[in-house]
């Protein structure tokens, strides 16, 4: 398989669409702009790909403005048949997984094998999970003082402008359409510039799958003129964005600022990992380096800040510094590889920096600490541990693989230093201790909390999740093996 992914990345781009979808059709820019994608792994120019801004924002909005016009194609569509083209959908996915694992790997740096398995395994899974809900999403009947019938019904809010990251960019790109569509919605996808390759791809498909022209758009560009265009559009009804924190402030006021319309923010993340003493202590280790390297580190919810009772602190630091120096680094695209590159030169740098500051502040460097190799952007897998809460390291989010090891000793020191956080993305708690860990989960700060697992992750929660709403999600690994007796 890891050879046949490597020949069809050499014929990959003769085929592959490089212009803006709209309409079920491929065009190029307005401004005749194009802008160039690169490999992280050996920062070779891959190919260049057609630069959407403004103009071709309007285009597309207009698009998907028709297709969800009262009377169009889509809006007349059974609801059941909204499922059955989500169905086709997944199975194009399915058909054409090796390509789409391919291309996640050239222009993302992300293991071939991640991507095969976990990111296309995820995005066929969303797709036939949300074909299931389109004919299934039901009003109320409602009782009402007098003499009248009263019910609601669910509609499609309209045109949804979608912006997505480049560190999961096929799942994100799936996670985005999948729910609108099931719910009748029409869509403008903006891919992030550094990875759009593979929601190019999936224009191919969407029309193969027999979508009606413009209800799903993709325009790729840039965020600070094709992402800000469709956060002003006084014609695009939602925003949904997954990103930085600083540029989803910048979509909020936007969106203020134009026709009030809906936001959805995934923002960033310096989610705590919490580990007692009493927790199994293989289990908690492996989970705790997964929930940070996982991807070179670049996962919103990466468990970046790990706190560790004081009694096991110097026996974790020891098996965390052993599981880091295991790892085998290059080209993403052969077997036996663990890690990957960072995404750009920029995110590389940014990384270099704050491993240094954690250095200059008096943080331990156990492994690790600087690039590796002579091409891409590739950083040796760091620990730092005797971390405190004052030092950038543990207060900023670093995205890459830099794991901050820190101790503590009384349960109420550490839920206040868990909580002491501008963000609240996630957590974990690593307990026997059934008790501990209900409180524990209770008392973060955190949209989900996970218990004696980390990063659990499923259609069936996570494509439906409001991130609007305060509910807490609590994800159990094996909870009757964890209930301290």
């Amino acid at each position: 398989m890891y050879i046949t992914a490597i020949y069809m990345s050499l014929i990959l781009l003769r085929f592959l669409p490089l212009q803006i979808f709209i309409n079920n059709e491929w065009h190029d820019s307005v401004s005749g702009k194009k802008f160039e994608v690169f490999n992280p792994a050996n920062e070779e120019k891959i190919c260049e790909v057609e630069e959407g801004d403004k103009a071709d924002v309007d285009k597309a909005v207009k698009a998907a403005r028709k297709a969800f016009e009262l009377g169009s194609p889509w809006r007349t569509m059974d609801a059941s048949e909204r499922g059955r083209l989500l169905n086709k959908l997944a199975d194009l996915v399915e058909r054409d997984r090796l390509i789409l694992a391919t291309m996640e790997a050239i222009d993302g740096g992300k293991l071939f094998s991640t991507a095969y398995l976990m990111d296309l395994g995820a995005c066929i899974k969303t797709l036939h999970y949300c074909s299931g809900w389109a004919d299934k999403i039901h009003g109320r009947t409602v009782p009402m003082d007098g003499n009248f019938f009263t019910f609601t019904r669910h509609e499609p809010i309209g045109v949804c402008g979608q912006i997505i990251p480049w560190n999961f960019p096929l799942v994100m790109f799936i996670w985005k359409i999948a729910p609108a569509l099931c719910c009748g919605n029409t869509v403008v996808v903006k891919p992030a510039e550094q990875t759009p390759l593979t929601a190019l791809y999936m224009g191919s498909l969407i029309k193969e799958a027999g979508f009606p022209p413009g209800v799903v758009n993709i325009v790729p560009g840039f965020g600070p003129t094709a992402g800000a265009a469709i956060s002003h559009h006084m014609d695009v009804d939602k925003v949904a964005f997954t990103g930085s924190t600083e540029v989803g402030k910048l979509i909020k006021e936007a969106a203020g600022k134009s026709n009030l319309k809906r936001v959805t923010l995934e923002l960033g993340g310096k989610s705590p990992n919490i580990i007692f003493a009493d927790a199994d202590l293989d289990t908690a280790v492996e989970f705790a380096h997964i929930g940070l390297f996982y991807h070179q580190g670049q996962c919103c919810i990466a468990g970046s800040r790990i706190f560790v009772e004081e009694p096991i602190y110097d026996e974790f630091v020891r098996r965390s510094i052993e599981r880091a120096k295991k790892y085998t680094l290059g080209n993403p695209l052969l077997p036996g590889v663990q890690q990957g590159p960072q995404i750009d030169k920029e995110q590389f740098q940014k990384i270099l920096e704050l491993i240094e500051s954690g250095k200059k502040e008096g943080a331990k460097l156990e492994c690790g600490g600087g690039p590796w190799g002579d091409k891409g952007y590739f950083i040796q897998p760091t620990v730092f541990s005797n971390v405190t809460d004052d030092m950038r390291i543990a207060k900023e989010e670093i995205f890459g693989p830099v794991q901050q090891i820190m101790k503590f000793k009384t349960i109420d020191e550490v839920i206040k230093r868990a909580n002491n956080t501008t963000y609240g993305l996630a957590a974990a708690v690593f307990t026997k201790d059934i008790d501990k860990a209900l409180t524990f989960a209770a008392a973060l700060q955190a949209g989900t909390v996970w218990v004696n697992c980390y990063s659990a992750m499923s259609a069936q929660l996570d494509t439906f999740k409001n991130v609007d709403s305060q509910e807490l999600q609590m994800k159990f690994q094996n909870p009757t093996l964890n209930i301290h007796n």
